[in-house]
């Protein structure tokens, strides 16, 4: 296939308007390629066809007054004839001229078309040059804006995740302050009820001073520890305490079996006197999942000195005087 350059040279090349390096180098490729000199040989058919389509035209009146003062000019000068013969001039036939006239006249202007022809692809060409060169441009310039956008777009992403992350790190900066804040007040409560229950410790203890007071020496109080009386459970254990001023004691049991079904547990206060009347203190209940006891307890008839503690086993109920079997006596 012929290209767009090649066609050109070619024109000319018909034309013989090449010259110098150019026709060098054309008539090599030329001698390389068929097509482009089949095409040189129908474009100079073409251009030698050109002189028979033109139309027939009538020749200006001064071009025969032209031609037949040059015929005369020149048989001027022309020796004379001999006078044996008869001279005659000779005529050109003016009709012939017409053909070659425009013949030439169409050369000069398929020259010419030739000319304004490469003209216009030379401008054509440094046009598409320059049309590439803008394209080139603008394709460099929309790749710079892209690179530019894209880089401004990861800017932003990065921005809108330091953000992200600022108002994650704020929001749990909240959290902790009011995590803080709740610890403080839960902290300020405990202190509070620390404080509370102090001034109560110490009003309990300025009482119990006061009542030490009252009541004198602790030596007063009878304090006792009951040993079993079973061999069943001989690990059972109690300690009794009477305050006879306030006639009131308190009774702790540890490792103690639950009673017979029908059965309770009942304290007695035996005072120094020989023959003395037990007294009750009432009915003492174990806690059936550990075996302990704390009972605190008051007799029905006042006693001034206890000398002994003693438990017996009675009738669910108890008794008014002691029945049943005796399983813990202090000493």
């Amino acid at each position: 296939m012929i290209d767009e350059r090649h066609e050109e040279l070619a024109s000319l090349y018909a034309l013989d308007l090449l010259e110098g390096a150019e026709r060098i180098e054309f008539e090599a490729a030329l001698a390389r390629d068929p097509a482009l000199n089949t095409r040189v040989n129908e474009l100079r058919l073409a251009a030698a066809d050109l002189a028979h389509l033109a139309p027939a035209a009538e020749p200006p009146p001064e071009l025969k007054a032209r031609i037949l003062s040059s015929l005369s000019s020149r048989s001027a000068v022309r020796p004379a004839p001999a006078p044996t013969q008869a001279w005659r001039a000779p005529v050109l036939p003016f009709p012939s001229l017409i053909p070659w006239a425009i013949a030439a006249c169409l050369a000069v202007g398929t020259l010419w078309t030739a000319r304004l022809t490469w003209s216009l692809h030379a401008e054509n060409a440094v046009m598409r040059d320059q049309q590439k060169l803008a394209e080139l441009d603008l394709r460099t310039l929309r790749n710079g804006m892209e690179a530019e956008r894209i880089v401004r777009q990861r800017q932003l992403e990065d921005a809108q995740r330091a953000l992200a992350d600022a108002s994650r790190q704020v929001n749990e900066s909240r959290q902790a302050l009011a995590q803080l804040r709740q610890d403080v007040e839960a902290a300020q409560q405990k202190f509070a009820e620390a404080t509370r229950q102090a001034a109560d410790a110490g009003r309990q203890i300025a009482l119990l001073n006061q009542k030490l007071k009252q009541e004198g020496d602790l030596a007063q109080f009878k304090i006792a520890t009951l040993t079993s009386m079973l061999g069943n459970s001989p690990q059972a254990v109690a300690v009794a305490v009477w305050n006879p001023m306030e006639q009131e004691g308190m009774l702790k049991l540890a490792k103690m079996d639950m009673p017979a079904n029908g059965m309770d547990y009942q304290l007695w206060l035996i005072g120094p006197q020989k023959n003395a009347q037990p007294i009750s203190g009432g009915i003492v209940s174990i806690d059936p999942a550990t075996g302990e006891a704390h009972y605190l307890f008051k007799t029905a008839k006042p006693i001034n000195s206890v000398a002994k503690f003693a438990i017996s086993l009675e009738t669910k109920g108890g008794m008014p005087e002691p029945h049943g079997k005796i399983v813990m006596l202090s000493e």
